[in-house]
């Protein structure tokens, strides 16, 4: 199992990136470098990510294009085509922007400082989509035994048959992309890093242990993965009407990508799963409205 909070340009994990495993100083000259991503870098990435969503929403607002209305505490989407524009634009603005900044912090590429790791991904990917198809299998039933409302926030991109192939375009791809760069890309190894500084006993060979290997512990892993876990389920919480039982669901999903991506060491391996998961739902919907040519049945 290895969680790299620096990313090495290589695609492999090397033997080194184990946790419990020191590097020399001479081997690594820039160790404190590369605690990457750290709180700080997750933080500007998130906070960039709201303040444009909400200034975006402002500008539609000012122009009568908002999206969506607020009654009496209820929004209600009047736009679907719109919202998904909205967070399109979001997420991959976010991203060129990221592309961008975060070398200029971290003297490495983007893509290198997240673990990105495509080559081990595409390496494994005959494992990683049946996984994401089979999670998505495993969750259908169990929601399956949860009672939810006759409709719910997620139902009004499914009114037309345009936006419900936007959305799935959307949320196959755009969306576990963004999600999975996020939470396992910066939250999970921002998190596990303060863990592990917060915890680092305050001796001169301790701060000297610290500075010279860039492993993190167990502890600071599943402390990491737990909160992760509970903002992502937190973030889709309003699009399963808030429903409790829903919000286990989604945790337990956010633990599975978290433990693909540490396993691996890759966080396009944890996109290829999302991915497929999201896919494998949409999938069923198509099924269920013979290729979205009769939503009427998602009512049923």
């Amino acid at each position: 199992m290895s969680l790299i909070p620096s990313n090495d340009p290589e695609d492999t994990p090397r033997p080194e990136d184990a946790p419990g495993t020191e590097t020399s100083a001479g081997q690594d000259r820039a160790a404190p470098l590369r605690r990457i991503p750290n709180i700080g870098h997750a933080l500007v990435f998130v906070c960039f990510t709201a303040v444009l969503l909400v200034l975006l929403e402002l500008i539609l607002a000012a122009l009568g294009r908002s999206p969506g209305a607020v009654h009496g505490g209820v929004t209600t989407l009047l736009r679907p085509k719109m919202q998904i524009a909205l967070l399109a634009t979001t997420y991959l603005t976010t991203l060129f922007a990221a592309w961008f900044f975060y070398p200029l912090l971290w003297q490495r590429r983007f893509l290198d400082g997240l673990s990105w790791r495509w080559t081990v991904a595409r390496n494994q990917a005959a494992r990683l989509v049946p996984l994401g198809l089979l999670l998505g299998m495993t969750m259908q039933a169990v929601t399956y035994f949860i009672t939810p409302p006759k409709s719910l926030p997620v139902d009004d991109f499914f009114h037309t048959q345009t936006d419900a192939w936007l959305i799935t375009l959307f949320g196959t791809i755009v969306a576990p992309v963004f999600e999975e760069v996020c939470f396992r890309g910066f939250l999970l190894p921002a998190f596990a890093i303060a863990y592990d500084w917060l915890s680092l006993p305050r001796t001169a060979g301790a701060r000297a242990r610290w500075q010279t290997t860039t492993t993190l512990t167990p502890a600071a892993l599943i402390f990491s993965a737990l909160l992760t876990s509970i903002f992502f389920a937190l973030l889709h919480f309003q699009q399963v009407a808030h429903l409790w039982a829903a919000l286990l669901v989604l945790f337990s999903i956010s633990l599975l990508l978290t433990f693909v991506r540490i396993k691996t060491g890759s966080v396009a391996a944890s996109v290829l799963v999302h991915g497929a998961y999201n896919g494998f739902v949409f999938l069923m919907v198509i099924v269920q409205t013979g290729g979205y040519r009769h939503l009427e049945r998602m009512t049923r």
